[in-house]
């Protein structure tokens, strides 16, 4: 069940009061106030379309979070946030450095009081012992065509198949890669007459309502996990 009400704004003497009934219901139960905004770390590779739609949807209100922190294994998106005067975290990975770099990302996180970490098109494996460390606060997006079209270039992997369908999901990030508990999916037909670059457009599109949604129904807490599947309160 979830629950939004206005009123007393004393959530200490809430939670007090409310204590016993939730024992004695045998409950899992927290109370949120609707004005605090998760603090939010977006970390982006080389494209940029899901990170530039969060930024214009949370200016706009319609996500209700900050972000604090863009992250980026390249330097590419950088000029974007110091446009809009976030912090920019330039943490390139290599086989040799990304035990070190994952380190110095959870130090930030800790240091920042991130509540939510979201993967906006960040093209590196997070690590099992990452993952484990911040479970049900990272989100993921990706194109909807695994496990078929693995690797380099899916969208020409679509095309020299005829699909009909891009799609893309969001899900909650576990050590089992691309499997996690799934929030959110999109789709948008496209027939022959779309090329390559046509479905990649379609996709970007795609990619970036899904990821929006997924991140405001977090953030608006209406994501409950359930094992690995999750209940999203529309």
């Amino acid at each position: 069940m979830r629950v939004t009400f206005s009123g007393d704004e004393h959530l200490e003497a809430l939670n007090t009061s409310f204590e016993p009934i939730g024992k004695s219901c045998q409950m899992k139960w927290q109370v949120w106030p609707c004005e605090l905004k998760q603090r939010v770390l977006v970390l982006v590779s080389k494209q940029d379309h899901c990170l530039t739609d969060l930024i214009y949807r949370t200016k706009n209100g319609e996500i209700p979070i900050d972000i604090v922190l863009v992250g980026s294994n390249h330097r590419d998106a950088y000029s974007i946030a110091a446009s809009e005067d976030i912090d920019f975290l330039h943490l390139p990975v290599t086989s040799e450095n990304k035990e070190a770099q994952e380190a110095k990302l959870l130090e930030e996180i800790a240091h920042r009081r991130i509540d939510l970490v979201v993967l906006a098109r960040y093209m590196q494996i997070l690590s099992p012992e990452f993952c484990a460390s911040l479970p049900g606060r990272i989100i993921n997006i990706h194109h909807s065509f695994l496990p078929g079209f693995k690797g380099a270039k899916p969208y020409h992997q679509a095309f020299d198949h005829g699909v009909k369908l891009i799609g893309a999901t969001a899900h909650y990030v576990t050590a089992d890669l691309d499997e996690g508990p799934i929030i959110e999916q999109g789709i948008e037909r496209v027939d022959h007459r779309k090329g390559v670059a046509d479905l990649v457009n379609v996709g970007r599109d795609v990619e970036r309502i899904v990821l929006a949604k997924a991140v405001r129904y977090h953030a608006e807490h209406r994501v409950l996990l359930n094992e690995n599947k999750t209940v999203v309160f529309q």
